[in-house]
């Protein structure tokens, strides 16, 4: 995890020497390259591909270079709003976040429903809503998110319930391309993570249905992405600082406490909005705020400061701790304003009533925190003592094999039913992953825990950390209802760590051309069998009415009906 140049990942993945990166920096085209158009390899160097793309111009390569990722948020589109509405009943959990979403945005506080609500909500009457408040688990930003995708259509229009979710999949395709860009300094690793990403089952279905967790995954997307451009920042800062420092032969033993540090106070902006959705995403800030540290102080040690670690310790931490910790707090806070401003808000006026108020050395806390502190206590009570069975709960344990997915929707259809052209038919919404690239990526991920401690390889280092932060938290929860689809959170860092080895198999265009095309071959072949993986899938994932035969072929797993 030492501070290195992002295209030395190229350097690693293909035995390149760092005085040759630039002319590596894609594995196949050279959009980066400083190489003349034209320029033609040794005959056992590269494959045809490479000597196809050197004798492109680079007006060419460039319009080239912008068409993949173009293509590949074309195909996210796609398949994130082509029917949308259907099915045009609530399916899962929007039963709890369609409906409150839109009490939210109608009276400013979820509001309680009347019995039979959902069978109303379906057919249009969605005007129902009592004036009480709700008990919710979740804080408010992603059900406004929702609610704000709701109100151009009305609450009776199923795409609108759906929208926010189905933009934020596809925002999420377009950010993770930047990130792997910046990652790997490779234009095709980057639309490789993006077109993984498009085309997966998890990331369509979350992107199809008003869940929350699509809304904590861009926030703590973005966050990340934020850290990756801090880290960059904070070295050149650094630099300079030595610089000045040495020029005035002042000492360094200590190193600086960098306050400018905008990146990093991006990131927690990002963060304490995906906390604002559902509070997994302070695992984020908890675990790249510690990241944050370690690079710093490995920074430090590189640039020969005597003290490196104590002077991360005593004196960028305090610095670090305020850029991140209260603004992410602030942040989390500011998402709250229409629960401060609704008397009738759940729990709204809890202080104030006698014997409610905190005594003693906390009595100076405004009755409006009070209340609010004791309704997150209770929702925090409600959360770590959820235990109540599910058909589709899933342990963690079992996430990365992909062993419990959760079905949304389901539905028995006989012959002249909805399309029905068989004796038994079935629609179906299951979030099952792309087993192709689900199941690759879980091997990839050990694979990159191998290069961490044989390379110390600050990349994979840095997509590692994505993953323990959306994943291994949960596992202090084994005894919780938790589902499958909670891993979308992650998925983004499980997509870059399969496209880091998918690199390693593409290898450099200076390879011998053997090593060379049959690796571009190989990465080839995965990428076309998981395209059609996902054509095959695509009934399941978007309550297509299919001949329950068929149907039954695409439970590959005994755990997936």
């Amino acid at each position: 995890m030492s501070q290195t140049n992002p295209r030395d990942f190229d350097d690693i993945l293909s035995n390149e020497s760092p005085a040759r990166a630039s002319e590596i920096s894609d594995g196949s085209e050279a959009s980066d390259s400083s190489a003349p158009p034209g320029r033609h390899y040794a005959a056992d160097e590269g494959s045809g591909l490479d000597d196809w793309w050197a004798a492109r111009s680079p007006l060419t390569r460039r319009w080239l270079g912008w068409a993949g990722p173009a293509i590949v948020v074309l195909i996210a589109a796609i398949t994130r709003l082509v029917g949308l509405g259907h099915p045009s009943s609530l399916v899962f959990d929007e039963t709890f976040y369609v409906k409150d979403s839109w009490t939210l945005v109608n009276l400013g506080y979820e509001a309680q429903w009347p019995a039979e609500a959902d069978a109303l909500f379906n057919s249009g009457k969605v005007n129902i809503f009592l004036n009480d408040p709700s008990f919710v688990v979740h804080p408010p930003l992603g059900k406004w998110l929702i609610g704000l995708g709701m109100l151009p259509g009305g609450g009776e229009d199923p795409f609108g319930w759906r929208i926010a979710t189905a933009i934020v999949g596809i925002l999420a395709v377009v950010v993770l391309m930047l990130i792997a860009k910046k990652l790997f300094g490779s234009t095709l690793l980057a639309t490789l993570a993006g077109l993984l990403m498009a085309i997966d089952g998890n990331a369509i279905v979350m992107s199809r249905v008003a869940l929350l967790d699509n809304f904590v995954m861009i926030f703590a997307l973005l966050g990340v992405g934020a850290m990756l451009l801090d880290r960059e920042h904070s070295a050149t800062r650094l630099a300079l600082w030595i610089s000045r420092r040495g020029l005035r032969g002042a000492s360094t033993e200590w190193g600086p406490a960098l306050w400018w540090r905008p990146w990093l106070i991006l990131a927690a902006v990002a963060f304490g909005l995906a906390a604002a959705v559902k509070w997994n995403g302070l695992y984020f800030l908890a675990a790249f705020a510690v990241y944050s540290l370690v690079v710093d102080a490995l920074a430090r040690r590189s640039a020969g400061i005597s003290f490196w670690g104590s002077g991360t310790l005593f004196k960028q931490a305090p610095v670090s701790f305020l850029l991140t910790v209260p603004i992410a707090l602030l942040v989390y806070l500011s998402t709250w304003t229409a629960w401060f401003l609704s008397d009738n808000s759940y729990d709204r006026n809890w202080a104030e009533n006698d014997g409610n108020a905190w005594t003693g050395f906390f009595s100076w806390v405004p009755l409006d925190l009070q209340s609010l502190w004791h309704f997150q206590s209770s929702v925090y009570s409600y959360h770590v003592g959820e235990s109540r069975p599910h058909p589709y709960q899933a342990n963690p344990l079992t996430w990365l094999l992909l062993i419990r997915p959760t079905s949304m929707f389901y539905e028995n259809l006989s012959r002249g039913d909805d399309g029905c052209l068989a004796d038994a038919c079935g629609a179906s919404i299951s979030g099952i992953a792309n087993p192709i690239i689900w199941w690759a990526a879980t091997a990839a991920m050990l694979y990159l825990v191998y290069r961490l401690v044989r390379y110390r390889q600050w990349q994979t280092g840095f997509i590692l950390m994505g993953i323990a932060a959306g994943y291994l938290p949960w596992l202090l929860y084994l005894n919780r209802t938790v589902f499958q689809f909670y891993t979308i959170v992650f998925e983004p860092y499980l997509i870059l760590a399969l496209v880091a080895a998918l690199g390693v198999i593409i290898g450099s265009r200076d390879d011998d051309r053997y090593r060379r095309t049959s690796g571009l071959g190989v990465v080839a072949v995965f990428v076309v069998v998981a395209i059609a993986v996902s054509v095959f899938f695509w009934p399941l994932w978007t309550g297509q009415t299919i001949d329950y035969d068929l149907l039954r072929l695409r439970w590959w797993l005994p755990t997936w009906i």
